[in-house]
């Protein structure tokens, strides 16, 4: 096998272990952003964001959909970027950093503003590292 050969397999692997590893970890942080979500109403509190509940279904769905949303980015960095994993980690923690303050404006409770940030910073203690891993430093 020829060195270019062996360089063509390798890059493909690469994006599709980066694939992998992010839906995989959005799919767990789903399950635990739904995890918390869940305790926090079973220790009494509420889930009601201006009158109105937040479905449990919604902590997954949007769970994933940013969690793949920021596995996009990465599979963008690794294309354009010359170090992806240091740009995507700054990125995210500042777009991390940014998802919370939605969360201190809502009309709620403040422990329902607390269990948001809290599923905000679980979510993204899974993804980030997952991903992170899989790009060139």
């Amino acid at each position: 096998m020829s060195i270019t050969s062996a360089n063509a397999t390798t890059a493909p692997a690469t994006t599709t272990n980066l694939i992998v590893g992010g839906v995989t970890a959005a799919a767990v942080a789903a399950v635990a952003t739904v995890g918390v979500a869940t305790a926090g109403s079973l220790a009494g509190i509420s889930l009601d964001i201006g009158g109105a509940p937040i479905p449990l279904a919604g902590f997954a769905t949007l769970t994933v959909v940013f969690s793949l949303l920021g596995l996009g980015l990465a599979l963008l960095l690794a294309r354009t970027n010359r170090r992806p994993r240091v740009v995507f980690v700054r990125t995210t923690m500042a777009l991390t950093a940014l998802s919370l303050v939605p969360d201190l404006l809502v009309d709620g409770a403040v422990a329902t503003k607390v269990l948001l940030m809290v599923t905000h910073l679980v979510a993204a203690a899974i993804v980030v590292p997952v991903i992170a891993r899989r790009l060139r430093a």
